[in-house]
């Protein structure tokens, strides 16, 4: 495939980034469409997004930094280099730091957390299509051999350099399926965002589909780096995945809500009640 998309001079431009750039910039454009469909400042969002992308980004170096640290002591030239390294446990680690972040902005601008995450539940997912072709592109997160007449073989060894990816070896394009169960996921969400029955249902339905997505693809991906649990019927990923199913099921149940009532006071409808009352009492 093209892990470099094209070069600028002496200046690389690799195709997994210049992706997940495009996917990032796209889901912020839809949060701000989500965020007024939520009844969010889109302002707010789009402040708490670049927040948690920053954070994500931070948080994924430092620990490849912190894992690497003996070797990049040696050669700090290898620094510049860390924006090549995809791994399942740097984007856990993306993950959990953006999240953290967010809900810690949201908390401080009060900003309602259920609703603020329903604005950016589909946005999310569009992002993740996109980052997904960039992997598909750069060979990162590769899939198993395969015999389907789909199958994907890499030849550059620029991915096998900065992936591992195994080259003239035909593959399944796990991030192609990845990458449509995203968009499918999106879709779904901003059909659904306008009609949900209570703030965070969409960003449960997430939770709950990215699982079942993230559960399903791993089948088709190379296992090497992801982890192995229960003698092997599960990886890393899959674990995540099903506290991903597990979440949105808590986030999806029915949540009692109080009516919303009159107002206290209001001598419009506490006058019957008063006059019963007192009848009551004669």
């Amino acid at each position: 495939m093209y892990p470099v998309l094209f070069h600028i001079g002496a200046v690389v431009i690799p195709a997994y980034g210049a992706l997940a750039a495009l996917g990032v910039l796209a889901a912020l454009v839809l949060a701000q469409r989500t965020a007024r469909v939520s009844a969010i400042n889109p302002a707010q969002v789009w402040n708490l997004s670049i927040l948690a992308l920053f954070a994500a980004l931070i948080g994924s170096r430092l620990l490849l930094v912190v894992a690497n640290w003996h070797d990049l002591s040696r050669h700090p030239s290898w620094l510049f280099g860390l924006g090549m390294v995809h791994h399942p446990l740097v984007g856990a680690a993306a993950a959990l730091c953006g999240a953290l972040a967010a809900l810690a902005h949201a908390y401080w601008q009060r900003l309602p957390v259920a609703k603020t995450a329903d604005a950016l539940a589909a946005p999310l997912a569009f992002g993740l299509a996109f980052e997904q072709v960039g992997a598909l592109l750069a060979g990162s997160g590769y899939g198993t051999s395969s015999t389907a007449r789909w199958a994907i073989t890499y030849s550059s060894f620029l991915a096998a350099r900065w992936s591992g990816t195994p080259l003239g070896i035909p593959l399944h394009p796990v991030q192609a399926y990845a990458a449509l169960a995203d968009l499918t996921i999106a879709v779904c969400l901003l059909l659904w965002l306008p009609l949900r029955r209570q703030a965070g249902d969409v960003a449960g339905l997430w939770m709950m589909l990215t699982g079942v997505a993230l559960f399903v693809t791993e089948f088709w991906r190379d296992p090497i780096g992801r982890g192995s649990f229960f003698g092997g019927a599960l990886d890393g990923p899959q674990l995540a995945a099903i506290a991903l199913v597990l979440a949105g099921g808590i986030v999806l149940r029915e949540r009692k809500t109080q009516p919303a009532g009159p107002p206290s006071g209001d001598p419009a409808e506490g006058a019957p009640a008063d006059a019963g009352h007192e009848a009551g009492h004669a």
